[in-house]
């Protein structure tokens, strides 16, 4: 019999492990990481009343493509366009909350006397609360809707690309041991120029790809490209010196703005649970009790630590960004846990060697302990802020920061001086990066990959030449924006008119743009040509103006910009909910999409029968059922599991909309209840019984008894189906499909 390998059994040993303790966990009503992890460490060599397992290098392995699929489903989350909508308010509390917390943990790590490694790598996990557990406890709280959650979550989805950097800062520092800040700008300008790189080849051409073959691609095809495309950036990223999790999560920012995303999601989704579920194990196969006991305090001295510097440093980061002082205290003690991103640093650091063994099990530890107290010091928010409400300066109290931050804002959409030149600027800068930095890729392709082809086939300077001529023609479209975009808008003509000064300045900054334009021009030449640098200049001077003045060149960047534009809005333009809802965007009244549940006791109800409008105060506006769409649905209408309902209220409306869908549903026991009350029976029709005869209709059998006749057998017993007209004779025996009372009376009535 051929000999198992260790990696089948020991995964399956796992997986039984996590199935049961998670079935617990699941019945206590806890996150299911929080199980995965107690998993691991009874699965763990350091369990000894229990087997462990055998080879724990494979299963590191697949804990790091545990990683890749988490990252990869975040980053499907994740929208760079969302980001920008959202303002400087979220962004400025995520900054501080996390600037915050990096300090408390380095200060921690301080009093202990660790290394400077073990510091910073604490910090960085202490920074990162957890998005998959607040999601939880909003849900089980009911107030996912509400104003405050909605500033968490915007919060947590900073947090989780500011934690992309962090990983990639720490790893940066990891290697070179140093602190220098020249090295470090030099990191976070590579960083910027491969995310943005990514960024734009990834959009401009995956949606081109999946719109050309979508008639070839069905789910199963399209979960291998979308995995395949993942760990495709994954190995680019490693091999550039960047972690496997960056790569993953670009690739799924990549992919959230196709038409496809949120079939990539539902696919993908049970790879990631189940890899997701074996690097949660592996975490826990981490925890050695010895060293818990050995760290005891420092562990308390964090947990400590955590707790209380997101209930006052995170509650004073929110008040400061500008949020009132009851939201900013709500936001503040929602925080109060670390998760996920957590252990995925502190991976990281163990990966490198750079950080204590300890270390690993220490977060953990105050990651179980924090998530324990998360839901307690939620609901500990209200009757916090009641009880310190009476101190609070009325200037706070009264919100004048986001006041201001309004009277600002009203005043941005008026074209006046500072805004002309603040907007001008803010464009010319962004088109100026963007095309700057596809210059550069291809810059760097052509000198790695084209020119030793070329001087290969053509000799040193025929090589020069056709390679001077392939890449001036690829770098044409993207050099020309840089000195055409913003020229003529609306901002550039009010400033010329403005007076001669501005005029002036604006016509500086044109010729600025031009020398920008010119240089890229000039470094090629210059690069590869042997003559004169002044007459390269005046050469790429030349050769610029003609760019510039191109027809098909113009032709084919606007053709470029155009797709890729289509293809960064084609995820909105094919949303669930309509335009229309955006019109609504900032004011009181909003609208939602929800999906009716399947276990819902609202199934086969009219409206008028549920009677929304009263109870709820909201209206529907639409229902969407299948393909099938129902506007401004009538009182008649029904509701189903599974529709998608489109309501306008407020946010009080929604919420309580929300809390009532997901109240009236079956429980577990009372869904097994229903389906087991139908039952099937044989009656034998005798000569005094009321069906000898007669038919069904005369009878009126499923309105009479409750029951419904699905067949009679003959004298061989086979089953026939019966046919209401059909008259029953004497001796024939029915079988009849009905609940358990009604049958019992029929019998009785028969």
């Amino acid at each position: 019999m051929e000999e198992l390998p260790h990696l089948i059994i020991d995964l399956a040993y796992i997986l039984i492990v996590a199935g049961a303790v998670t079935i617990i966990f699941k019945k206590l009503r806890q996150p299911l990481v929080l199980g995965y992890i107690v998993a691991g460490f009874l699965a763990g060599p350091h369990m000894p009343y229990t087997p462990s397992i055998m080879d724990t290098t494979s299963i590191n392995d697949w804990s790091q493509i545990g990683v890749i699929f988490l990252m990869f489903t975040l980053g499907l989350e994740f929208s760079f366009k969302r980001i920008l909508k959202m303002g400087l308010q979220p962004i400025i509390a995520a900054l501080l909350v996390m600037t915050c917390m990096i300090s408390i943990g380095s200060e921690v790590g301080w009093l202990f006397g660790w290394s400077d490694m073990d510091r910073l790598f604490l910090g960085g996990m202490l920074a990162m609360s957890s998005t998959t557990i607040i999601y939880k406890a909003f849900d089980d709280f009911g107030v996912r809707l509400q104003p405050f959650a909605s500033k968490v979550l915007s919060v947590l989805i900073l947090e989780d690309i500011l934690g992309i950097l962090l990983m990639v800062i720490l790893s940066a520092m990891a290697v070179s041991r140093k602190f220098e800040g020249v090295e470090l700008l030099n990191s976070l300008m590579q960083l910027g120029f491969f995310l943005l790189l990514w960024f734009l080849v990834g959009v401009f051409i995956i949606p081109i790809i999946l719109r050309k073959y979508k008639n070839y691609i069905n789910s199963e095809t399209l979960l291998i490209v979308s995995v395949g495309l993942c760990f495709m950036l994954v190995v680019i990223a490693s091999s550039v010196g960047y972690s496997p999790a960056f790569g993953a999560f670009m690739m799924g920012s990549i992919m959230a703005e196709t038409t496809d995303s949120e079939r990539i999601s539902k696919s993908i989704s049970s790879l990631k649970d189940f890899f997701g579920a074996i690097f949660f194990v592996s975490v826990g196969m981490l925890v050695d009790p010895n060293i818990l006991v050995e760290y005891w305090l420092p562990i308390v001295v964090i947990t400590c630590a955590v707790i209380l510097g997101q209930m006052t440093l995170g509650s004073l980061s929110f008040l400061i960004s500008g949020n009132d002082p009851k939201d900013s205290i709500k936001c503040g003690f929602s925080l109060v846990q670390i998760g996920e991103f957590a252990f995925i640093i502190a991976s990281l650091g163990e990966s490198l060697g750079v950080t204590s063994k300890f270390i690993y099990p220490v977060v953990v530890a105050v990651s179980i302990i924090t998530t324990f107290f998360t839901p307690y010091i939620i609901k500990f928010a209200d009757p916090f802020y009641k009880h310190i409400e009476k101190y609070i300066p009325k200037t706070i109290s009264d919100n004048k920061f986001s006041a201001l931050r309004k009277q600002r804002s009203y005043a941005k959409g008026k074209m006046n001086l500072g805004n002309a030149w603040k907007t001008l600027l803010r464009g010319v800068f962004m088109y100026a990066i963007i095309y700057l930095t596809l210059c550069s890729a291809i810059l760097g392709a052509v000198y790695s990959s084209l020119l030793p082809l070329c001087r290969q086939i053509c000799g040193h300077w025929y090589g020069n030449i056709v390679c001077g001529v392939i890449t001036i023609l690829f770098l044409s479209p993207f050099v020309r924006p840089i000195i055409i975009k913003k020229n003529r808008s609306e901002e550039a003509k009010f400033l010329i008119r403005f007076n001669k000064f501005h005029r002036l300045m604006v016509h500086i900054l044109l010729l600025l743009k031009f020398c920008i334009g010119s240089f890229v021009v000039y470094y090629t030449i210059n690069f590869l040509s042997p003559l004169w640098w002044l007459w390269n200049l005046l050469i790429s001077i030349i050769v610029t103006l003609g760019i510039v003045y191109n027809r098909r060149v113009k032709l084919i960047s606007i053709r470029i910009e155009r797709t890729f534009r289509r293809n960064l809005r084609s995820c909105e333009q094919t949303s669930v909910l309509p335009s229309y809802g955006r019109k609504l965007k900032g004011r009181d009244l909003q609208i939602a999409s929800f999906t009716v549940p399947g276990n819902t006791k609202w199934g086969g109800k009219t409206l008028m029968q549920l009677n929304f409008g009263r109870t709820e105060h909201i209206h529907i506006a639409a229902i969407t059922r299948g393909l099938q769409r129902i506007n401004i649905p009538g009182g008649n209408s029904k509701i189903y599991p599974g529709d998608i309902i489109e309501i306008v209220s407020d946010q009080e409306g929604l919420r309580s909309f929300q809390n009532k869908m997901l109240h009236d549903v079956y429980l577990l026991e009372e869904s097994n209840a229903l389906r087991n009350t139908l039952s099937i029976i044989q009656v034998s029709i005798s000569n005094s019984s009321p069906m000898c005869g007669k038919t069904l209709m005369d009878i009126d059998f499923r309105s009479r008894y409750n029951c419904m006749v699905v067949g009679i057998e003959d004298e061989k017993g086979n089953l026939q189906v019966t046919q209401a007209q059909r008259k029953f004779q004497a001796g024939e025996r029915i079988w009849v499909v009905g609940e358990e009372a009604d049958l019992t009376m029929l019998k009785m009535g028969i």
